[in-house]
């Protein structure tokens, strides 16, 4: 008697846990947030086109046609950190978001990885540039899409210390995103023989530079390099250009240049500067198509910046694991590693991988603006002076300090 109920009860176990698994297979619910700065000095490069990338990539993904249920929802975290972390618990606890996606600003960015792997949720960052997300802050829930400090140190700031700009002064963003990419252009410049004469730091989302330029200008260095991005990166280069510095002899360094910035600059003043990106929508008719449904759905008709073009890739892929997994397990850590099983491959960045700390590998594109003469028409602003393999552009795997690569 005593036997026969064991076994009862071990068929019933047995019985709950395959249940378990079938309603785990057959769910097929998905919740998406964009979480972004919707309103400040990165909206333009993320902001509302992440969401419009994310919405595109469950359209293209034709899973709704398969009886999906993909709903996006969008918040504004307005560059700061506690914000960020309210909104991605608000978002776990309560609306049972399953994925986070874009996250420009690196120090919300920080934040907002930790929150997710507490909450076992997944993460595609495609809008922070902190190479921090897959060394020392990797996490097994997150994935690192677009591009990140090591690759704009490793790309435009050893082509420009080769070409002869040996001496460095730095205008840093003062937060996390600022300090990593200072950090990882000073072991680039130091690495081939150059040296950092001085630097300073400047408060997110400043309106005035000219007293940062004046000491960059004063350490007659050959390279200024702008650790800083979206509106402080505009502010920083039109404001060069009224002091005469490019005139003088010393060259601007825009290790972070998307095209909105390019737009808000200027071709006259923005001609001539180098910087990398890893899409640009004028590549090839893959990326011309895309950017061209992308523009029609935008206000301002513009073309996708590398961080939107992430986003809709990093999101088609996630969907693409989720379809193989036959459902949504509602389990970021097995989503994650499904995703990394899986090579990456579409129109915007081509054919590449993830790697165990979670970095997206694909080619890397070394651009120079156009001057106003070669410009054939809006949003022309790029010339292509080489291609880096994404093997040669991101963190090599035997110089990562991400503990996941320990196991």
């Amino acid at each position: 008697m005593k036997t026969r109920s064991i076994a009862s009860l071990l068929l019933t176990t047995a019985l709950t846990f395959a249940a378990a698994g079938v309603a785990s297979a057959q769910d097929k619910t998905v919740k998406i947030g964009a979480l972004s700065d919707q309103s400040g000095l990165y909206a333009d490069l993320g902001g509302p086109g992440s969401t419009l990338a994310a919405q595109m990539a469950v359209e293209d993904s034709g899973l709704t046609a398969k009886g999906w249920k993909i709903d996006i929802v969008s918040g504004d975290h307005q560059n700061k950190p506690d914000i960020g972390t309210a909104i991605a618990r608000q978002w776990f606890d309560v609306d049972k978001i399953d994925v986070i996606v874009d996250v420009p600003n690196s120090g919300v960015a920080l934040a907002v990885n930790n929150v997710i792997k507490e909450k076992n949720g997944v993460y595609i960052n495609s809008g922070a540039a902190t190479s921090d997300l897959t060394n020392a802050q990797c996490s097994p829930n997150t994935v690192h899409w677009t591009y990140d400090t090591y690759m704009l140190a490793h790309t435009t700031g050893q082509a420009l210390v080769k070409a002869g700009g040996d001496s460095w002064f730095f205008l840093t963003a003062d937060y996390a995103f600022g300090a990593a990419l200072e950090r990882d252009t000073t072991a680039v410049v130091t690495a081939n023989g150059g040296k950092v004469v001085g630097g300073v730091k400047h408060p997110l989302n400043t309106p005035d530079f000219s007293s940062f330029l004046l000491q960059a200008q004063a350490s007659k260095a050959k390279i200024i390099g702008l650790a800083n991005a979206g509106g402080d990166t505009t502010n920083a280069i039109k404001q060069a250009a009224e002091f005469g510095i490019v005139k003088g002899g010393q060259k601007l360094a825009a290790l972070l240049l998307f095209l909105t910035d390019v737009k808000a600059i200027g071709l006259e003043t923005a001609q001539g500067l180098n910087f990398t990106e890893t899409f640009y929508w004028d590549m090839n008719d893959q990326t011309r198509a895309f950017s061209k449904r992308f523009a029609s759905k935008m206000k301002n008709n513009a073309p996708p910046t590398m961080v939107q073009a992430g986003v809709y890739a990093g999101v088609r892929h996630y969907l693409k694991a989720l379809d193989a997994l036959g459902g949504n397990p509602h389990d970021g850590v097995k989503v994650v590693e499904k995703m990394k099983s899986m090579p990456t491959e579409d129109d915007l960045f081509g054919k590449g991988e993830i790697q165990p700390n979670g970095r997206t590998i694909h080619s890397a594109y070394l651009f120079e603006v156009k001057k106003p003469s070669e410009s054939k028409g809006p949003w022309d602003f790029y010339k292509l002076v080489g291609t880096v393999p994404g093997d040669q552009a991101f963190t090599p795997l035997s110089e990562s300090k991400c503990a996941l690569l320990k196991k």
